[in-house]
């Protein structure tokens, strides 16, 4: 049915944990998929065999040593078993809700993109998969200290084999490629849909010591200057409240706000102090808005966008 790919980081500490946890939650999902794990970092030889899902050792990098995506997208397409393939960042807890979606999805359209935001929560232990319940466990845990990490943060992409044929080399775990993918989607005259409504993808809080520079590199360093000069632009960089779709329990809809974002996208220029007042009024004025159907969703995208231009 489903071949998910993922670049790890190096199996040690922490990460060591979370990609275990990662790991392990795609190998329960029902039914069963295909997993290819890539590179040859710390640890992942011996993770891949104990989680008993493939390795592929070789990736193409730059010279920075960073993995570049055309290459695990390409080595996906040859190696793979079936024809819906999800790369997947190697720290994202998947549930069989996701599974629901990509069935729903895929019976929908032949050609497409399913994205979603995630929720943001700190686990530090090994999770214990043995037990029946433990979706149930993490379902609690995100709805006590879960917090969504945002319509700009995109940690899995759903697609049909042959969307993406031409990919540029771009720096995997650095600012904007997923933004990108979403826009090439649309390019590409593809439905995008977004499942944030239906699926509770978790990704397991970490800090950024794997990277040299830190956070900053990944998201201002040269990396990240090359990933936008190889996207063309920020003019390229879409949300996930861009998707054409969204779908959620009553089923697929067509997201119609997100023909005005596109539209006014790059036309907000909110200071900080300006968007704490438009917060503060936007929490005043909750009682009265949510009968009227207007949520915060749009209230974030501006947020999101004013993060965006600093």
């Amino acid at each position: 049915m489903l071949t998910l790919f993922a670049m790890p980081k190096p199996f040690k500490g922490h990460f060591g944990i979370i990609q275990r946890n990662a790991i392990g939650s795609w190998t329960r999902l029902h039914p069963s998929c295909e997993i290819l794990i890539f590179g040859d970092e710390e640890g992942t030889q011996q993770a891949t065999k104990d989680l008993n899902v493939r390795h592929i050792p070789e990736v193409v990098r730059n010279e920075y040593g960073t993995p570049l995506l055309n290459d695990l997208f390409k080595k996906t397409e040859q190696s793979a078993s079936h024809d819906l393939f999800c790369y997947v960042n190697c720290d994202i807890l998947l549930m069989d809700d996701f599974i629901q979606a990509v069935d729903k999805v895929s019976h929908w359209r032949n050609r497409f993109l399913m994205v979603g935001e995630c929720w943001n929560l700190d686990l530090t232990e090994p999770e214990a998969f043995e037990h029946r319940g433990w979706q149930s466990r993490v379902r609690t845990l995100v709805l006590e200290k879960g917090k969504s990490r945002g319509p700009w943060y995109i940690d899995y992409f759903v697609f049909s084999r042959g969307l993406y044929e031409h990919l540029p080399p771009f720096a995997v775990g650095r600012a904007g490629l997923d933004n990108w993918l979403i826009w090439k989607a649309r390019d590409l005259k593809a439905d995008v849909v977004d499942a944030s409504h239906f699926v509770t993808a978790v990704h397991q809080d970490h800090d950024y010591s794997h990277v040299a520079g830190g956070g900053n590199w990944s998201y201002h360093g040269n990396e990240a200057r090359q990933n936008l000069e190889l996207a063309g632009g920020k003019k390229h960089y879409y949300l996930i409240l861009d998707a054409t779709h969204r779908l959620d329990a009553k089923g697929l809809r067509r997201n119609f706000g997100a023909y005005l974002r596109l539209k006014f996208r790059w036309r907000f220029h909110i200071g900080p102090r300006v968007w704490r007042a438009v917060w503060n009024i936007a929490e005043i004025t909750r009682p009265i808005r949510h009968p009227l159907g207007l949520h915060m969703t749009n209230v974030k995208w501006f947020k999101s966008c004013l993060s965006r231009q600093k």
